[in-house]
């Protein structure tokens, strides 16, 4: 049994989806200790109350945003001013810890100060995340001005760690590494257990997962189709025709997930391939300025898997043509290969059976 310390980002909710799949199935043979920023502790604070995983609050770097949900980057720095205050006292604390409790090895979820800590401390550390594809993978395929925005990025991703022991990266796509990375494993998403027992068929409704800030053009394109529209992300409100609000509830959405006909959903990395795993089409839509996206949207459409658009642009013509394309797409799914979750298990696994060999 290893004594494992593992942290994550506190931004939205796919790394906490993703540390909860993988430590859901490393809890029955090691201890583990999450180190959990803003949504990340809200998320898994509750779900691992009483049982035998920590989950313990640490601060976090924060994206802001502005009223017209663009990244603010002033504000952005500002929050970053402040964390970066209290930065060297997290450190601190946590170098403690790892030496107090004897941690055999972290894992991060693109968090910076745990792993800096571990480095200080000689216990190695695994990066297991989507960022860092934008280290890893050769972009060289994706158009020029994406291919600026993805070597910004990388910029990003370098300055929150290095030295890694390995270098795990869950996506749902595979563009080919770089020249020169060693001890780089390349995952589909990791899947929680709910997803893989998902039901699956087809049930002649779509599913739609919004954010709140969603123009009134997606909701008027989604009403044209005239078929039923599982709407997710907006809150419970009473049906407006085919379009069926809904609350986030995990079993519901997943059972309609796996029976629907297609998602028109953003184009995070974690849905996507939660979708494309239960073989459903995707129609993403990327939100403004976030070039991750961007990037997710390019390799959807050219896996032929699904196919994007601007969020402000989407009309009946354009889902339409989309919805009509539904069986060409499902032709080149393959659902076997988003899920990562067993490579992932095992890339840790084997790790620390070479560390007691050592």
């Amino acid at each position: 049994m290893a004594r494992i310390f593992y942290s994550l980002s506190g931004e939205g909710r796919g790394h906490a989806t993703r540390v909860r799949a993988v430590v859901d199935l490393l809890r029955d043979r090691h201890q583990i200790t999450i180190f959990a920023p803003g949504d990340a502790y809200d998320l898994l604070g509750p779900a691992y109350a009483g049982t035998n995983v920590t989950v313990e609050q640490i601060p976090g770097l924060r994206f802001h945003y502005t009223a017209k949900h663009r990244l603010d980057t002033v504000a952005t720095l500002g929050m970053a001013g402040r964390y970066l205050t209290g930065y060297h006292r997290l450190k601190a604390m946590l170098r403690a810890r790892i030496r107090s409790e004897k941690a055999d090895l972290v894992v991060t979820d693109f968090e910076p100060s745990l792993p800096r800590a571990a480095k200080e401390c000689g216990v190695p550390f695994i990066s297991l995340n989507h960022q860092h594809f934008l280290v890893v993978n050769d972009l060289s395929e994706l158009p020029g001005w994406l291919r600026r925005h993805a070597w910004l990025m990388s910029l990003v991703v370098r300055s929150y760690y290095t030295g890694m022991a390995r270098t795990i990266v869950s996506s749902f796509y595979f563009p080919p590494l770089r020249s020169g990375f060693k001890n780089v494993i390349q995952t589909g998403v990791i899947l929680r257990p709910s997803v893989l027992t998902a039901p699956r068929g087809r049930s002649g409704h779509l599913v739609a997962y919004l954010r709140k800030f969603a123009p009134s053009n997606v909701l008027a394109a989604l009403r044209e189709t005239k078929m039923p529209v599982r709407v997710y992300g907006l809150g419970k409100r009473p049906d407006d025709g085919n379009l069926h609000f809904e609350e986030i509830n995990e079993s519901r959405f997943l059972a309609d997930l796996g029976t629907c006909e297609a998602l028109i959903s953003t184009a995070g990395n974690q849905l996507v391939g939660e979708a494309l795993y239960l073989g459903k089409p995707v129609y993403a839509m990327p939100e403004a300025n976030n070039h991750e996206q961007y990037i997710n949207a390019f390799y959807l459409a050219k896996e032929r898997t699904g196919d994007w658009g601007e969020l402000e642009e989407l009309d009946a013509q354009r889902l339409d043509g989309f919805l009509a394309r539904l069986d060409e797409y499902r032709s080149h799914i393959e659902p076997e290969k988003f899920n990562g979750t067993p490579l992932a298990i095992k890339g840790v696994e084997e790790f620390l059976a070479e560390k007691r060999l050592s």
